[in-house]
């Protein structure tokens, strides 16, 4: 069988998509791991706790529409959720990441009703749980957040002990800064069903709407009871 040129470089582009760059791909809590999204496998038939995503590119825009869950806002289609206790954490598994420079930040929202199924990300209001960035030097020639992902490939965020019980959106966020005035976004989200806790409603922001191109940076602070 013979190939033309024109198709290897289709195939050699459509591989390195997937080589480039990285997403959440599992998670776990305690000594359980949970099916996640697989972005290149087909929709049908896939059970996860994460919410679908189409890629491991990254979002340039920190106004783009997706930039809540890296998706229109829905849920997938055989969609599970995490039931966990507040208090409890929560780790996050990439397959592959790439960059060392930037940040890694967590956030929540509260869903209505008994499960977050059928909820629009789009219309959720986020507060961070965690976040960790520059740890150490400069921008260029630091140590950062990315840096440990880089070389562990998982994000542990605790949920906060107080907050009421109830079903959330956990999102986890890696904003990549290797590139000089090109922030990459690569969120992700899961599904959770929060029991015990205590009654606080944290207030939140919209994503996107939180932060603009000057000010993507320059995240609000959090202290909820962690």
């Amino acid at each position: 069988m013979k190939f033309t040129q024109g198709f290897i470089a289709i195939v050699a582009t459509q591989f390195a998509s997937v080589l480039a760059h990285g997403g959440v791909t599992s998670w776990s809590v305690g000594s359980t791991t949970y099916p996640g999204w697989q972005p290149y496998n087909s929709p049908t038939g896939q059970t996860s706790v994460g919410r679908p995503y189409s890629s491991f590119d990254p979002i340039l825009n920190p106004s783009d529409a997706k930039l809540h869950c890296n998706n229109g806002g829905e849920s997938g289609p055989s969609q599970l959720s995490i039931t966990l206790n507040a208090g409890d954490t929560v780790t996050a598994y990439w397959p592959q990441w790439t960059h060392a420079e930037g940040p890694v930040t967590v956030y929540m929202a509260a869903c209505p009703g008994s499960s977050c199924t059928g909820y629009s990300s789009a219309s959720a209001s986020w507060f961070k749980i965690a976040e960790q960035g520059l740890i150490s030097g400069t921008l260029a020639k630091g140590q950062w957040a990315n840096g440990i992902l880089l070389k562990e490939l998982k994000w542990s965020a605790k949920i906060p002990p107080c907050i009421k019980p109830g079903p959330y959106l956990i999102r986890f966020e890696t904003l990549a800064l290797h590139q000089a005035n090109t922030p990459q976004f690569y969120p992700e989200c899961a599904q959770l069903i929060v029991q015990g806790g205590g009654s606080t409603v944290p207030s939140g922001v919209r994503i996107p709407g939180a932060w603009g191109v000057r000010g993507c940076f320059t995240l609000y602070s959090y202290d909820i009871c962690l």
